[in-house]
């Protein structure tokens, strides 16, 4: 008796494991490439923790103010040893205490509004003469000052797998740390008082 070509062809498993594999193949890749760009931004994220801290440390002694730049770039030559196309941006505010960070300058609030106006009278902690939502000053600040570290990294993913899955194809990440200056100084002068215009 004769096998008819379309039942041969029907028990033929030539070839399945290619088709198999095609099929699978490119949902294997994606989660491949998912698990590599994670593994790398956590790990960039680590070394960037690692290095904000350290360099946090070495902020708060004496003299170290004046060698701000020096400090940052130490944190960009370490990242980028890792992450060669990183950008970096560094910012320190300076705070008379740890429960200051983020918070608003002080004001009465007369006329009930939530909102400093109507020349209500305000605590000018920065120096600034306007009414801030920080009360923090720009920079390494005095002796005994709380000092918030932050530094933001800004690098293109490696792996293609998070603009095919929507996301953006740039990685962003932010360090922040809190440490107190070393009393190697007088303290900063008492702020002023203003009015809210």
């Amino acid at each position: 008796m004769m096998v008819q070509p379309a039942q041969r062809l029907g028990r033929d498993t030539r070839g399945v494991s290619a088709v198999e594999f095609a099929l699978v193949a490119p949902v294997l890749l994606m989660i491949l490439m998912g698990i590599f760009d994670m593994s790398y931004n956590m790990y960039t994220n680590a070394l960037l923790e690692g290095s904000v801290q350290q360099t946090a440390r070495d902020s708060t002694i004496e003299g170290a103010g004046t060698k701000s730049a020096e400090l940052d770039a130490e944190v960009s030559r370490s990242v980028q040893n890792l992450v060669p196309n990183a950008t970096l941006e560094f910012r320190r505010t300076a705070y008379s205490s740890f429960s200051d960070v983020g918070e608003p300058e002080d004001f009465d609030d007369v006329n009930g509004s939530g909102a400093c106006d109507d020349g209500e009278v305000f605590e000018d902690a920065n120096g600034n003469g306007q009414w801030d939502a920080d009360r923090g000053r720009a920079g390494q600040g005095a002796a005994r000052d709380a000092v918030l570290y932050e530094v933001t990294i800004t690098y293109p993913r490696p792996f293609p797998v998070a603009e095919l899955l929507g996301f953006a194809s740039t990685s962003h990440m932010v360090a922040r740390t809190v440490l107190r200056n070393q009393p190697y100084g007088g303290l900063e002068a008492e702020p002023s008082v203003g009015n809210c215009a």
